[in-house]
């Protein structure tokens, strides 16, 4: 019976200390305090993952013209529908579509018909009438001859002339010349053809000067004074000069821009009107960068900037504008005077990071090599 007990003892008592022996275990590793042990855990973990390598150059600020850039097109300064003063069978046309005239040079040709006659009658009846006055005159100088009558002789003497004067402008009108120099765009006449005042000979366009006209907003608008000095690129690769003729002072009722105009010297006409060009337009001095567009990215705001590396090798991004576009790279400002520029890899880092920069050569700035080439 003592055995009995002393065994049922023995059990209870390592039951109780297996039982025990749970609470005395390996306990888990309790979660991190606070945000602040989480974020020097990840801190720990981005220290000992390699540091982004990137290529920067060192690039300086020069002065640089901010230059105003317009798109806009080639526009004659004028064009003329020359017309007939008088009717009649056209005799002669001797232009033909593209031709260049002068000033004075024949564009079409009207029968005389009759109005040769009509020229000797009225200069028949001049003389007539300029030997009625005179005689009247001496009459009056021996008292034989009245005021009134020398009045009525004087008024027909008048009338005459008048008449041949008209006669006169009559045949002047059968020629139909050009009244400046430039080129037929279009003939509307044809020999043979019966035309009537108002009928339309040619269409005659000036080239010279040659107009480029483009629309700028009203915040480019306080930049603009005529007389500036400016260029145009045009479709062909072609670059001219001119200057600032006119700038509007009402804005286009549809799109709120104003118009503005340069005038180009053209005087072998090969510049024709309609062509596309680039106006630029020098409106003040800044301090620039010249960089490749390559090198351009979009902050998380979508504003345009460049990436630069600052003395700790931090990644900074600046906002910038461009001032000027050349055929080898653009010009920018909004960058310190100095800045170190990323010319390798800036679209693999971000604003705030460190990084492991290497210098390369300034020509890379311009050429805007490929993010592919070896860092």
């Amino acid at each position: 019976m003592r055995a009995t007990y002393i065994t049922a003892i023995i059990i209870a008592v390592l039951v109780s200390l297996w039982l025990l022996s749970g609470q005395f275990g390996e306990q888990p590793e309790p979660p991190a305090s606070n945000i602040a042990e989480q974020n020097r855990r990840v801190n720990l973990l981005q220290e000992e993952k390699p540091l982004t390598k990137v290529r920067v150059a060192t690039i300086h600020s020069s002065e640089q013209e901010r230059i105003l850039s317009v798109r806009g097109r080639t526009q004659n300064k004028r064009s003329v529908i020359v017309q007939s003063q008088i009717s009649g069978i056209v005799v002669d046309r001797p232009i033909e579509r593209g031709d260049r005239v002068e000033k004075g040079d024949l564009l079409c040709k009207i029968s005389v018909e009759d109005r040769e006659v009509g020229f000797s009658e009225a200069r028949t009846a001049v003389e007539q009438a300029k030997i009625e006055f005179e005689g009247s005159q001496k009459l009056s100088k021996q008292g034989l001859q009245s005021e009134t009558a020398i009045a009525q002789t004087r008024a027909r003497l008048a009338a005459a002339e008048a008449i041949l004067e008209r006669r006169r402008l009559d045949i002047a009108r059968l020629e139909i010349r050009a009244p400046f120099p430039g080129v037929v765009e279009e003939h509307h006449m044809e020999v043979g053809q019966f035309v009537t005042p108002g009928s339309d000979c040619v269409t005659l366009v000036d080239l010279d000067p040659m107009l480029f006209v483009g629309n700028v907003t009203e915040t480019e608008l306080p930049f603009l004074t005529p007389g500036l000095q400016a260029t145009a690129r045009l479709a062909t690769g072609h670059i001219i000069g001119g200057k600032l003729s006119f700038v509007a002072k009402t804005a286009d009722e549809g799109t709120r821009t104003y118009r503005i105009e340069v005038e180009f010297e053209n005087k072998e006409y090969k510049i024709p009107s309609g062509l596309t060009a680039q106006i630029g337009i020098p409106v003040e001095s800044v301090r620039a960068q010249k960089i490749s567009p390559a090198l351009l990215v979009l902050d998380d705001e979508g504003v345009l900037g460049v990436r630069t590396v600052d003395s700790n090798n931090i990644v900074q991004i600046h906002p910038v504008e461009i001032v000027a576009d050349e055929l080898d790279g653009i010009w920018v400002t909004g960058l310190p005077d100095v800045a170190q520029l990323i010319v390798v890899g800036q679209q693999l880092v971000v604003a705030g990071e460190t990084v492991d920069p290497t210098h390369s050569d300034l020509s890379i700035v311009s050429t805007g090599e490929s993010e592919g080439a070896t860092l």
